[in-house]
């Protein structure tokens, strides 16, 4: 399977995973067979087993080597071995699963692969503290589905742990000493570590900041704010002036919650960060698409904190400038907000499954 277009349209709060499964070995129960998943948009293709050259010095035995793609040196991690699994040999021919994320690829090698499910975020399940636990704190979702689990992996942090220089880190050298301080940021991210990395860079720069653990959280929180300023006459701004969400997340996924955001006639004031590993070149019109103010990958994540000030500013200038230069009165019979139809965009594009 080659990834050469795009599956989804934005904002449906779908996604597309390709399951895939580990013949695993446990001394209780014998053979049987383990189901993974990950994101189709963080998929490159799927290949047959390479010629594989060992690396010198490898941190962790899950690390095989490494194998030239089209003149590109990609590295090849056992997910049985980094799992903690026993993985059988059977006469089924293994899988590598090729990724892109955070700019960086690497192969992951399985038994085998099994098929693309197009599924709601709302199917998909936070994994409790005992999955967490036996799966390397490595699944950021479950989904049950034909009788069977799924577990979606988190392969952002298996890359990390296995090359901590390829993990997200804090410019120490950033200066904040001009920063404004009051602004106020409400954060949504599934992953406790990146909330804590956002909300400690943000608090550095003067800023308030409420993070929540998904979409879903994080829109009704939006509209219980909308309700209190409604109620006492305030605009929305006194609670809030920049959201800043990530996009894979249970429930409600972060093109859904900012397509939300975009589409009310009172929140749409509120500029959208979308902070994710899948912010790539082939990705960001998707975000564009739903009314993203910014995008920014996770290896970025040093310049949150300044974007969201430079939008709060933006958005607080055309605001004001809108206030003292109202729109004149329209001739009678013709709304202000009436324009010529625009010309219909082209329909997403889409990637036969493989």
């Amino acid at each position: 399977m080659s990834q050469t277009n795009i599956l989804l349209e934005a904002g449906t709060n779908e996604l597309e995973i390709v399951e895939f499964h580990l013949d695993e070995k446990d001394p209780a129960e014998g053979t049987y067979k383990g189901y993974y998943g990950v994101n189709v948009a963080k998929v490159l293709e799927i290949i047959r087993m390479p010629k594989v050259t060992e690396l010198p010095e490898v941190r962790h035995k899950s690390v095989l080597g490494a194998f030239n793609l089209r003149s590109q040196i990609i590295p090849l991690v056992d997910l049985s071995i980094w799992l903690g699994k026993e993985r059988v040999q059977t006469t089924e021919e293994p899988k590598v699963v090729v990724t892109e994320f955070n700019n960086v690829n690497t192969a992951f090698l399985v038994s085998g692969v099994n098929r693309i499910h197009r599924i709601s975020w709302e199917e998909v399940e936070a994994p409790n503290a005992y999955v967490s636990a036996m799966t390397n704190n490595s699944v950021t979702g479950v989904v049950k589905m034909d009788g069977r689990i799924i577990f979606l992996l988190d392969l952002e942090r298996i890359v990390s742990d296995l090359n901590p220089q390829l993990g997200l880190r804090l410019d120490s050298s950033m200066d904040w000493a001009g920063a404004h301080p009051g602004y106020r940021a409400l954060v949504a991210d599934d992953s406790t570590v990146i909330r804590e990395m956002i909300k400690s860079l943000l608090q550095k720069a003067g800023f308030k900041v409420e993070a929540v653990n998904n979409g879903k959280d994080a829109w009704e929180r939006l509209l219980s704010i909308k309700a209190r300023c409604e109620k006492e006459n305030h605009p929305v701004t006194n609670y809030v002036q920049v959201i800043i969400s990530d996009i894979e997340m249970p429930q409600m996924d972060g093109h859904n919650f900012c397509r939300r955001v975009k589409d009310d006639p009172v929140l749409k004031r509120l500029p959208v960060i979308l902070f994710s590993s899948l912010i790539t070149d082939k990705l960001r019109h998707k975000g564009i698409s739903v009314g993203a103010d910014d995008q920014v990958a996770k290896p970025e994540i040093s310049y949150v904190a300044q974007k969201a000030i430079t939008l709060i500013e933006k958005y607080a200038a055309e605001y004001d400038a809108k206030a003292a230069h109202p729109p004149a009165e329209a001739p009678q019979g013709l709304p202000h907000d009436h324009h010529p139809p625009a010309t219909a965009p082209h329909g997403p594009i889409r990637l036969p499954h493989g």
